[in-house]
């Protein structure tokens, strides 16, 4: 029988083997950022239209080429959340928390979509951990940021990631900046792409985040914004500069990171691993808050694309803690003692025990093979006799050693011990290896 559909093109499904692999990763980039005083918000994951549009910017090609949007059943132009920054901004808005105690620090995990190629390490849909900071508009916001976003990738072990830095300046500036793209790409308009053509007079700077390789090769020879910056954002950008010297956090200017979203200002940085993937990247964005209707506020943050930082990790053979496994398999023989094994699985896992016994009615040699291709690294085999008795065998499924435990009383102590014992001299080994990357 066919399948009547598959999962949509530029998606993909994460399956239990994989899954552990984004809890880990997930798991320790929110708990490094509460470190940071970062604390998780969570957004719809449709906004409306004019959010994007207003946020993104109309010349970008996110906006232009790439969102999700449809009508509802009210008339409304509703679209999926190509980005996390935007919605996190509004809700912090609507709700008011810029009114109390300032920064104000949020992380989020997110799912994202943009109608764009697919291809390696991109997807229609796909997955970031992202934060935003409110508030601070000194050099050292800048700095912890990113020192945040290089912290969780060094935590997880990756290495060979450069962090690439830049300034985009603020409207002031941007404004001497943007004649000069104009004159320049005014006299090669006639090799660009129509989408830059119409940039042109609209938002020049745009050509440069073009995908088109003719577009992007004329822009290599563009004047850069580090030669147009005003004073005050050339004293911020050397600020971001000392904090990152004085934190030991090496980086690389690079002139010709502009970002995709038109929010940015100032400081613009990438984190590339040493195939050339963005991992993460974000800025400084001062002027979102106001353009979305809200008193002016600096802001800044960063995104983390957890399908390439998965892939990268993957690449670099970083390695992950083990997947988990099935504790304790109860094998039972006669209904009676399946249902012990039921009442005894059922008060393990009250004590945190991952614990499994059989629910479709399979023979003890087939339980025991069950057990074994679950990875159960001990199995209890209940009978008559372990009813009669009260005492079975806990067997390491690993080493074949046996051990005599009641069932009511000594059974959980004895486990516990064993699996503490097993999980201290996995922390050493894993986080041994993590060190290796630092």
């Amino acid at each position: 029988m066919a399948l009547i559909t598959q999962a949509p093109r530029g998606t993909q499904d994460v399956l239990p083997q994989d899954s552990y692999k984004w809890q880990y990763v997930e798991q320790m980039a929110l708990a490094i950022a509460r470190d940071f005083g970062f604390h998780e918000i969570r957004t719809p994951v449709f906004e409306h239209t004019n959010l994007f549009q207003r946020s993104v910017g109309e010349t970008t090609d996110v906006v232009q080429k790439e969102m999700y949007t449809f009508e509802d059943k009210g008339g409304r132009s509703i679209t999926l959340r190509p980005e996390g920054t935007a919605g996190a901004a509004r809700a912090v808005l609507e709700h008011g928390l810029l009114a109390g105690a300032l920064p104000v620090k949020v992380s989020y995990l997110t799912s994202c979509y943009r109608y764009e190629k697919s291809q390696k390490g991109r997807y229609r849909e796909f997955h970031q951990f992202g934060v935003e900071c409110f508030g601070a508009s000194a050099p050292q916001a800048d700095a912890e940021v990113i020192s945040l976003a290089t912290g969780i990738l060094g935590s997880l072990g990756l290495a060979n990631v450069a962090l690439h830095i830049n300034s985009i300046g603020c409207p002031t500036c941007r404004a001497r900046y943007t004649e000069a793209l104009h004159a320049y790409f005014a006299e090669r308009q006639g090799d660009l792409c129509g989408t830059c053509l119409s940039r042109l007079e609209r938002n020049p700077m745009r050509i440069l985040d073009c995908k088109s390789p003719v577009c992007h090769e004329i822009a290599a020879d563009a004047p850069v914004m580090l030669d147009y910056l005003c004073d005050d954002c050339a004293a911020h950008f050397e600020g971001v500069k000392s904090c990152l010297d004085a934190a030991g956090i090496d980086y690389v200017i690079d002139e010709h990171i502009v970002r995709g979203l038109d929010y940015y200002t100032r400081t613009v940085f990438e984190l590339v691993s040493d195939q050339g993937l963005v991992v993460a990247g974000g800025g400084r964005y001062d002027g979102l808050v106001s353009e979305l209707g809200g008193a002016a506020q600096p802001g800044l943050g960063f995104g983390m694309g957890i399908e390439r930082l998965l892939m990268t990790m993957e690449e670099q053979g970083v390695r992950f803690p083990d997947a988990p496994k099935c504790d304790l398999y109860f094998v039972s023989m006669g209904q009676a003692a399946a249902q012990k094994c039921f009442a005894l699985a059922s008060s393990l896992r009250d004590g945190g025990v991952t614990v499994e016994c059989d629910i479709v009615g399979r023979s003890l040699k087939a339980q025991m093979k069950y057990a074994d291709k679950l990875g159960a690294r001990y199995t209890v085999v209940v009978g008559d006799n372990e009813l009669e008795t009260g005492h079975a065998q806990l067997k390491d499924m690993n080493t074949g050693e046996t051990e005599d435990v009641s069932l009511d009383d000594g059974l959980y102590a004895v486990l516990r011990q064993k699996l503490l014992d097993s999980e201290l001299a996995g922390m050493a080994d894993l986080f041994g290896s993590v060190a290796d990357f630092m």
